[in-house]
């Protein structure tokens, strides 16, 4: 099984979605059923990555290759490194959470919405294995599906919008990439990432694939200005779709940025890497301003996704500048780890989030703020968790929203201190919007009848908090398993980016 572990969790999802399809709606209990076992299935299929990577040497590993279209010596290449596994603990983690989230929610349709799920985990998971540029390309367009039929059939009022919004900007920006990666393979005649990496381009080549990659990746974490896809897609989409959104797919964009841009085009990326942290650094802070004048919650936390996505790119970029620029491979080996730190650590939150919202939606069906007020008096629990999401969304000391951000911090502060300061003082806009948030839904007086009648959280949301809750906790308080997980991948990327400096 080993020898195929990769191939096994990304098909083991997606196979899993035939039965659950062939359950129809007639037997909705078993769709339901069937795609749980899957999900747990490949969670724990997943937890064997932990012993059969050696997390002390980097690099990738456990790699499966078979030849795909020979024609085009294309392979089906897959292998992971410690940032990988990472990914994808995480994304089947998520992947239980959301289908234990939706059990009752969803009553329409239940098994294709599970099944979509299901096919969406596994091509994310494809995504963080991939080590053809072709497979990844696959794979990170085929996710487009499932989530475009997840909002387009079980979003809001305004899902058709929504939709044709996330689907045209996305696989617009994907073009691009498309573009750059067909002329690195008639340069090299492989999809290779790492023959890629090793591809004498000119500088001039190298800035034309900076902006195509650019734009492939920059839709999808999102940055600033491509990112108004997010919260119309957020807003509309249900509870689910909106956690895996938050929690994996934006994480695709700053992988990306890894395994792509950084590698293939170092000179380019040394070059305009003033470019990204500027768009970085107003994402950090222009786009938490936005997030306060918000009156829909899902939107408000949409926006802090921009915000804290942000914080990703700053610290990958930040950590190329000092390696690359300013040789100083220690304090950049601190930013890629904090930008790593923070994408785990933003999954967990910003799922957390959105699923506290569909608590509240589900029970009152309005997302505006100004429909709630006094929710802890009847729901004491859910206010429990709710405040304790909210103070790691603004980056309290024992949370994980703590842990990514201050490496980042101490990272940028090493190469400007003025760069550090702008990107601290979106703690202060962060606690600004999130507190703001929780003091209208949570405290004061009941004044609306209908949050008078709502009841507390049952088990199975309990459950769903509780799984957010503990991992949020952990990496606030113990972040060195994580780390250490991802440290000597990290080491090996900052080394290689150091090794010719501009």
């Amino acid at each position: 099984m080993f020898n195929h572990l990769l191939s096994l969790l990304i098909w083991l999802p997606i196979v899993g979605a035939v039965p659950v399809l062939l359950a129809g709606s007639s037997r909705p209990n078993t769709a339901r059923w069937i795609s749980l076992l899957m999900a747990i299935l490949t969670f724990v299929v997943s937890l064997f990555l932990i012993p059969q990577y050696n997390a002390t040497t980097g690099g990738m590993q456990l790699a499966e290759s078979h030849l795909w279209i020979e024609a085009l010596n294309v392979h089906y290449s897959l292998a992971v490194d410690g940032i990988s596994v990472a990914l994808i603990l995480l994304t089947t983690f998520v992947g239980i959470l959301v289908i234990i989230g939706a059990w009752e929610v969803i009553q329409d349709k239940p098994h294709q919405y599970m099944a979509a799920m299901l096919v969406l985990e596994g091509l994310m998971i494809g995504v963080f294995c991939a080590t053809d540029a072709l497979l990844f390309y696959v794979f990170f367009e085929a996710m487009l599906i499932p989530m475009f039929i997840l909002i387009g059939i079980w979003g809001g009022p305004r899902r058709v919008y929504a939709t044709l919004k996330f689907f045209i900007y996305t696989f617009l920006g994907s073009i691009f990439m498309l573009i750059g990666l067909i002329y690195l393979y008639l340069k090299a005649g492989t999809f290779d990432l790492h023959t890629l990496a090793m591809l004498p381009l000119t500088m001039t080549e190298q800035s034309w694939l900076f902006f195509a990659f650019l734009i492939a990746f920059a839709v999808k974490v999102p940055m600033v200005p491509v990112h108004t896809w997010l919260p119309d897609a957020h807003v509309e989409a249900p509870t689910g779709g909106s956690v895996v959104l938050a929690a994996v797919m934006l994480k695709i964009g700053g992988y990306g940025f890894l395994r792509f841009t950084l590698p293939i085009v170092p000179d380019a990326s040394t070059h305009f890497a003033w470019l990204i942290i500027l768009l970085s650094l107003i994402a950090v802070v222009y786009i938490g301003y936005v997030a306060l004048v918000q009156e829909d919650m899902k939107k408000l936390v949409a926006y802090s996704s921009v915000a804290h996505m942000g914080f990703v790119t700053l610290g990958i970029f930040i950590a190329f500048m000092l390696a690359r620029e300013l040789g100083n491979t220690d304090a950049a080996r601190l930013g890629m780890q904090g930008a790593m730190v923070q994408m785990i650590s933003h999954g967990f939150v910003s799922g957390a989030m959105f699923s506290c919202i569909g608590v509240l939606y589900d029970r009152l069906h309005t997302r505006q703020i100004k429909d709630y007020g006094g929710v802890i008096n009847v729901m004491p629990w859910f206010g429990f968790f709710y405040v304790f999401f909210a103070m790691a969304n603004c980056g309290l000391p024992g949370t994980s929203g703590f842990v990514g951000e201050f490496m980042v911090i101490l990272a940028a502060f090493s190469a400007n201190p003025w760069i550090a300061l702008f990107a601290a003082f979106t703690l202060i806009i962060g606690a600004a919007y999130t507190l703001w948030l929780v003091k209208r839904v949570l405290w004061g007086e009941v004044t609306n009848p209908h949050v008078a009648e709502m009841k507390d959280i049952n088990a199975r949301e309990t459950l769903v908090l509780g799984g957010f809750a503990a991992m949020v906790l952990i990496v606030g308080i113990w972040p060195e398993p994580l780390i250490h997980l991802m440290d000597s991948s990290v080491t090996q990327l900052v080394q290689v980016l150091a090794i010719h400096k501009v």
